[in-house]
Order: structure tokens, then C-alpha cells, then sequence
């Protein structure tokens, strides 16, 4: 069955499908300007994500260089057993923002200050190498941090981006040329209509005028 079967064909209709279409189109112009919003969002983040790798990069290379040093002057045992003594970062939780419609997660709680090792077992005597080590980690540790953050943005925003396109598409390719055929045969019926009723009128009155 196609569209027009489903159509009757009458002036009420007729506007109606004409309402339908300029909605679709305001809709279909909101649609196109939150995918260009989100668009420059997900750029504008993705930056920011290849920074932080490129930051984690050099961090994890600093933090490994500084490690084998350490491990060197130290031995393997000893840093296993520096190792036990590390901290586990309490206290985050995730909250979320809304970018255009999307909650992106934010991670809540970050201790600025947080340290690996207790300050008692730093003054156990701890040497400079392992110190370092254990700053270096530290400080990559907040970058992967801020890189979960970022790129769960960019997951979440590359899927909402998908899904608006694919409502552009759907209303730009099937909702609106579909209201549109209707319309148009439903103004097609009028001027068959109207046809019909000229030649009815001229018949008729060519009919009178012989008769008189």
C-alpha cells in the first residue's frame, strides 16, 4: 500500500501535511545544527585526548626509566615490597554534565594531594630513586585519570553524533519527500477536480444553450 492510499484527499488534509512539513523541516534544521554542535565538541575534546596521550607517553617513559634505576640500586625484592605499601585512591565518584543532550561522566573526589605511600613509611628510609619513582607514577597515574574522563566523553558524543545523523536522515530523506508526495497528490486530485467540474460546467451549459 503507498502513501497515498493512505490519504484523503481534502482541503483539511491538505493543510494538516503542510503543517507536518514545515515542522519537519524546523526539526530537521535543529537536528543539523546539534550535529554541528557536537561536531566541534567531539574535536575540541579529541584534542585534548591526544594531548593527554602524548603527555601519558612521555610520563610512563619517565616513570619506567626511573623504575629500572631504582630497581637497580634497590634490587627487585625491595621495590616488591615498596610496592605492598601503595595507597589505593579513595573517595571518587562520578557525576555527569549535559553537552547538547549527552551526560558526559566527570570524575569527582581527585585528592590533589594524594600520595602512593603513607608519609610513616616515606621516613622508614625510602632512598631519593625510590621516591622519585614513586612521584613519576604518581603524576601519570592523574593523567590516565583525566584520559578515562576525556575519551568516555568522546565515546559518548561519537554515539550521539551517529544517532543524529541517522535522524537527519530519516526525516530528510523519508519523513519529509513522503509528506510531500502526499501533498502533492492531494493538489494533483484538486486540479483533476476542478478540471472535471469545468468540462461538467461547460457540458451542461452547452446543453441549456442548445435546449433554448
Amino acid at each position: 500500500m503507498s502513501s497515498r492510499d493512505t490519504v484523503t484527499p481534502t482541503r483539511m488534509e491538505l493543510l494538516r501535511l503542510k503543517g507536518r512539513i514545515k515542522l519537519a523541516n524546523k526539526g530537521l534544521n535543529l537536528l543539523k545544527q546539534k550535529r554541528a554542535a557536537l561536531i566541534v565538541e567531539f574535536f575540541k575534546i579529541n584534542k585534548k585526548a591526544l594531548d593527554l596521550r602524548k603527555q601519558l607517553n612521555v610520563a610512563m617513559q619517565k616513570s619506567y626509566a626511573s623504575l629500572a634505576v631504582a630497581e637497580m640500586y634497590e634490587g627487585k625484592i625491595a621495590m616488591e615490597s615498596t610496592a605492598y605499601m601503595v595507597n589505593k585512591m579513595k573517595g571518587l565518584s562520578i557525576t555527569t554534565k549535559n553537552v547538547m543532550g549527552v551526560k558526559i561522566p566527570e570524575l569527582q573526589g581527585r585528592d590533589k594531594d594524594f600520595r602512593a605511600i603513607d608519609e610513616q613509611y616515606a621516613l622508614m628510609g625510602l632512598s631519593v630513586k625510590v621516591d622519585e619513582t614513586i612521584s613519576n607514577f604518581e603524576s601519570a597515574l592523574k593523567i590516565i585519570l583525566d584520559i578515562a574522563e576525556v575519551e568516555n566523553a568522546l565515546r559518548r558524543i561519537l554515539v550521539e553524533i551517529d544517532k543524529t545523523k541517522r535522524r537527519v536522515n530519516s526525516i530528510e530523506n523519508v519523513l519529509i519527500p513522503r509528506l510531500q508526495g502526499q501533498a502533492k497528490y492531494i493538489s494533483m486530485r484538486f486540479d483533476e477536480m476542478e478540471r472535471e467540474t469545468f468540462v461538467t460546467l461547460k457540458t451542461i451549459k452547452a446543453k441549456l444553450g442548445a435546449e433554448e
